[in-house]
């Protein structure tokens, strides 16, 4: 029956074993203690059953033998323990009755069961830890793979999905894999125990039942590698869902602008019905597990039963007597339910492993952004940054085209131009968002591939046309990624960044929650958040994108006085886009199509009467 099934998925089921050698083995002590009263639960279930021949016997006067206590060595174990049972059910008849004696073969069939209940519980008790214990780590690992995976991998994968395998595909492998395991420990060694129990008893008529199973196993089989691939389809389409959420969420105001409520709800629906189609076909097949194991099973106890019924009525069946054979197919019984829910987390496995397919696009993606093996030391600048020769492309165009640039030790070099010629993509190169494919990028003339990724980042401060702040308290946004700073480095850096005040006037000070990504902060204070972040950190590089370009005229003179402020005696990349705010640049760099094409002061490139002198025109009145 089922037992063919389990062994016809397991055969196919590398991943899940690849699973347990990847995240069991820190949880050895749980498995040896689940694996040892599992051992305990069939021994004591086999034998307390065992304990049903002697009341059949006595019940119908099969058996009239006289026996004689055997001490040990006196016959094989097996032989002495047998005569002797027999012997004290005998001096307890002849003592105090049949009655009697069926009363205490009773209470010790009871008092075996509350030991095998309790075993069973115990193997249940430390097999959570393991499920619980897998669960953690797989989701940990995924966090700390995403953490440590480049920008570049989550351009080409919708946000949506990536959730819904942190999400939903670790729930599915938690609900499927891992509350399969204690099935998977218990019901192989309850059914070998039976097995074995049942080859004692009577080979033939075993042989016949293991010659039985397999075809019973196939068709089971066939319907749960279907399930896998609905399930995998099923998980994708999840992934699409969620990242049409995401996106509308995000773009709402759009999507209320623009009267689209309609467009958006249509797209949902569509993908909604979609996954509820996949669904309802995976579900169907998995409900199909329990009535078709059921009525498998119960097919195949028949057929046992008829054949193991004409041995003993033909006197073919050996030494199997009646009371044995009733034994023999209570034993058969227990085998039947432990292979049903073998079946069944077969079945359940094969969803999981489908979720830990797209588990591991996560885990298995490479990182492209290492540390070398042997890194040169990197704590300070004291020469500058120089692009040689720089080429990048994101497809097959190339956003950066062979350019070269000296930014010198306390300079501020300023890069403009229009959208899309590769303002952004020269900052990104810098802390190695990206990695260069042509030329290189050095610090003092070592190649920055040379340092170790943190410690080249740890020279660096951030501050983005877009703000990005956490649902956090002021402290904790203006403190992240900097450890051990007190509060009045914080109150300092905030002075600074012309922040202090209303963060004073907050309800909580400091302390004041700012809602998901500062949503309850106006543009320009969101901006001085996150100038006071990088004024906290107090980097030697600082690289400002954009910094003022989304605020109005008012914020914008406060964040670029706070921007002064920052910029004082540290080497500054500036990309702008409002140019009269790198009037005072060093060097200010006009690029177009990957190149920069002008090169100096402002003065210098308006007498120039270039490129850089149109920019400045469209941006007069």
């Amino acid at each position: 029956m089922a037992l063919r099934s389990a062994c016809t998925n397991f055969a196919g089921m590398k991943g899940f074993w690849e699973l347990l050698k990847r995240f069991v083995p820190p949880y050895k002590k749980y498995i040896a203690l689940n694996i040892l009263f599992n051992l305990l639960a069939a021994f004591l279930t086999l034998f307390s059953f065992a304990l049903i021949i002697p009341i059949l016997e006595m019940l119908f006067g099969l058996n009239s033998n006289h026996y004689e206590f055997m001490a040990l060595g006196s016959g094989s174990l097996q032989d002495v323990v047998v005569n002797d049972f027999y012997y004290y059910v005998q001096c307890i008849i002849e003592r105090y009755g049949q009655s009697t004696a069926l009363a205490c073969i009773a209470a010790a069939l009871v008092f075996m069961t509350g030991l095998k209940t309790g075993s069973s519980y115990l193997s249940f008790f430390y097999m959570i830890p393991i499920r619980t214990g897998v669960v953690r780590d797989i989701r940990n690992q995924i966090y700390h793979k995403m953490t440590s995976l480049p920008i570049g991998f989550f351009s080409n994968e919708r946000k949506g999905d990536v959730m819904a395998r942190m999400s939903g595909d670790v729930t599915e492998v938690e609900n499927s894999i891992m509350t399969s395991l204690d099935m998977l420990f218990k019901n192989p060694i309850m059914i070998i125990a039976c097995l074995v129990m049942m080859i004692v008893i009577s080979w033939q008529l075993t042989l016949f039942v293991l010659v039985l199973l397999p075809i019973a196993g196939w068709v089971m089989g066939t319907v749960g590698k279907r399930l896998k691939r609905v399930s995998l389809e099923g998980q994708n389409q999840w992934g699409v869902l969620l990242s049409n959420i995401e996106e509308t969420i995000g773009g709402l105001r759009i999507v209320k602008a623009f009267n689209a409520e309609g467009k958006v709800n249509r797209r949902f629906e569509g993908e909604n019905e979609k996954y509820r189609d996949i669904q309802t076909r995976m579900n169907r097949r998995y409900v199909l597990a329990h009535p078709m194991s059921e009525f498998l099973g119960t097919l195949t106890i028949a057929i046992v039963l008829w054949f193991g019924g004409t041995l003993i009525l033909g006197g073919h069946g050996g030494s199997l007597t009646a009371p044995k054979f009733i034994y023999y197919m209570v034993i058969f019984y227990n085998i039947i339910n432990p292979a049903k829910d073998l079946s069944k987390a077969a079945y359940s496995i094969q969803r999981g492993l489908a979720s830990m397919e797209r588990i591991d696009k996560i885990l298995a993606a490479d990182n492209p952004i290492k540390s070398p093996e042997h890194p040169v030391p990197l704590t300070k600048m004291d020469q500058g940054i120089q692009y040689n020769n720089v080429r990048f492309r994101y497809g097959d165009a190339w956003v950066i085209d062979d350019v070269t640039l000296d930014i010198k030790r306390g300079q501020t070099v300023a890069l403009v131009g229009q959208s899309g010629s590769g303002k952004t993509t020269m900052a990104d190169l810098l802390p190695r968002f990206y990695d260069v494919q042509e030329g290189s990028i050095s610090i003092d003339g070592t190649d920055i591939r040379q340092f170790n990724v943190t410690d080249l980042r740890a020279l660096m401060g951030n501050v983005n046309q877009e703000a990005i702040l956490f649902n956090d308290t002021f402290y904790n946004n203006i403190t992240f990624g900097v450890d051990n700073a007190t509060r009045e480095q914080v109150e300092e850096a905030a002075r600074i960044a012309n922040a202090y005040d209303f963060i004073m006037a907050s309800e909580q000070g400091f302390d004041t929650n700012i809602g998901d990504r500062g949503c309850k902060l106006s543009g320009g204070q969101r901006q001085r958040i996150s100038i006071a972040r990088a004024i906290l950190k107090n980097p030697p590089i600082l690289i400002l994108d954009e910094a003022t370009s989304a605020l109005d005229t008012e914020s914008e003179h406060l964040v670029q006085d706070a921007l002064d402020k920052l910029m004082r005696n540290r080497t500054t990349l500036v990309i702008a886009h409002r140019l009269s705010t790198i009037k005072n640049a060093d060097l200010i760099c006009v690029m177009q199509d990957g190149r920069i094409i002008e090169r100096g002061t402002h003065d210098e490139l308006i007498a120039k009467e270039g490129a850089y002198k149109h920019l400045v025109d469209m941006q007069t009145f």
